[in-house]
């Protein structure tokens, strides 16, 4: 397998796929994922000439499971760590969900030096907690609940929550149980540990000073029936701070938009990075 190994000892699992000499797409997947959900974006841009890599988060996929560390810092300085080891430049990142928090994270840690553009799909930021300052964001109890489910009975919480993330549980909806078998198949191979740890990290994560650090172009990403990341305090929130951002909003979408709306969300991303 191919992998990285951090400052801190930890190995990230990595695919690598498409000429070398193309322009970089680096994809962030969203939890309890793996670099699995990006495939057929990967095969799709690299057939167009881009050289497509995603990674496994730390404690997810095929990554070193760790006990400390699995924090949106860490998350951030691991995906710095790829693009340094990797020596990529006028790269083009994309993060789904906490993987847009990883992405956002990432510029306010390490600026946009080697960054073209950014895409944020379905993304957490600016926060997901409701906080009086932040009165749109969900209440703590639904991520207790997320953690008690996950803790439990991980494969059974896991298989639940394909339904309202792929939208299945809406009326007409035409449910994949292979997607949903898959989604399972991801999460069990992530680090309980982690996985609960990381349900702080995209949760508690305040992205707001890390939006202000963006000058590159944005797109951002939404469907406005994402029953997992509603759009009111994620990407309408976001565009009012990313003065470069490019709002999308698919109409009647859900959370899992990449597999739902695979086609469509493919060739919109290609029409951005080609913009």
């Amino acid at each position: 397998m191919t992998m990285i190994t951090t400052r801190d000892g930890t190995n990230i699992f990595f695919k690598d796929w498409g000429p070398k000499d193309g322009q970089p797409i680096i994809f962030s997947h969203g939890w309890p994922l793996s670099a699995d959900a990006w495939d057929a974006q990967m095969v799709f841009f690299a057939n167009q000439g881009f050289r497509t890599i995603a990674h496994d988060r730390r404690s997810h996929g095929r990554s070193d499971q760790v006990w400390e560390n699995n924090n949106m810092d860490q998350y951030a300085d691991d995906l710095g760590e790829l693009i340094e080891q990797l020596d990529l430049s006028d790269v083009i990142l994309v993060g789904h969900s906490t993987g847009g928090g990883e992405v956002t994270r990432y510029i306010g840690r390490h600026g946009t030096s080697r960054v073209a553009k950014v895409a944020l799909i379905g993304a957490v930021p600016p926060l997901m907690l409701k906080t009086e300052a932040n009165p749109g964001g969900l209440p703590i109890d639904v991520f207790d609940g997320i953690r008690k489910g996950t803790f439990d009975n991980r494969p059974q919480f896991f298989k639940d929550l394909t339904l309202p993330f792929y939208g299945y549980n809406r009326p007409g909806a035409v449910v994949s149980e292979a997607v949903r078998d898959d989604f399972v198949r991801q999460g069990m191979n992530g680090g309980l540990k982690g996985l609960l740890d990381s349900i702080r990290a995209f949760s508690e994560s305040d992205f707001n000073e890390d939006l202000k650090k963006f000058d590159v172009p944005t797109l951002v990403l939404h469907g406005d029936d994402d029953q997992i990341v509603p759009i009111g305090a994620a990407a309408l929130s976001t565009v009012k701070i990313v003065k470069q951002a490019v709002l999308k909003i698919y109409e009647g979408a859900d959370h899992g938009l990449t597999v739902t709306h695979q086609d469509r969300f493919n060739t919109d991303l290609l029409d951005f990075i080609n913009s």
